[in-house]
């Protein structure tokens, strides 16, 4: 269903401990540019891109993100509640967004949103640098997989938005299947 792009899979090299790691998801939509920002512009789509096993739960009543607005969600990981709080740290519409964790699972979290016009529509591309508490061990076991399947959710639910069918992309433009890979920071 998925595969790695050639070029991300180059930079993939064994897990460092104690490193951060970085995650590149990329997915393209048959939408113009703008609508598909707007979609992330608002905050109750992050209920839809979110898998259900989070049990995920926005607790800021927010009605539109702009630079310096700050998000508080609820979750569980492995059945443990967690409080994050994100701050939309970059706003550049129709081209990007930054949001940051405050408070969180992760020692470090920074989510970077790219649009690119491409193909008559919209890749949309995700860029996570990250530190986990626990070192190797927890990241291998638990949070790399987890981000996995929770970035797969992402995609599938993004191709199901903007094509209205439950697809796993294959049906995209040559060349355009999601991609999704996670490796060591330098």
């Amino acid at each position: 269903m998925y595969r790695l792009d050639a070029a991300i899979h180059e930079r993939m090299r064994p897990l460092i401990p104690g490193a951060g790691y970085r995650l590149e998801a990329e997915v393209w939509l048959p939408a113009p540019r703008d609508e598909v920002f707007e979609f992330f512009g608002d905050p109750s789509n992050l209920q839809l891109l979110t898998p259900p096993w989070l049990d995920f739960s926005i607790k800021t009543d927010l009605k539109a993100i702009d630079a310096g607005s700050t998000i508080e969600y609820q979750l569980r990981v492995h059945r443990v509640p967690v409080r994050w709080v994100s701050e939309i740290t970059v706003w550049d519409p129709p081209k990007s967004f930054v949001d940051e964790q405050l408070t969180g699972p992760y020692h470090r979290w920074v989510h970077t949103h790219l649009f690119e016009e491409v193909e008559g529509g919209t890749s949309c591309i995700d860029r996570v640098e990250f530190s986990v508490p626990g070192g190797e061990l927890v990241a291998r076991r638990l949070v790399l997989p987890d981000l996995k399947r929770i970035f797969e959710h992402r995609q599938r639910q993004l191709v199901t938005r903007f094509t209205g069918s439950q697809s796993d992309g294959r049906e995209q433009p040559a060349g355009k299947f999601p991609t999704l890979a996670i490796w060591p920071e330098p």
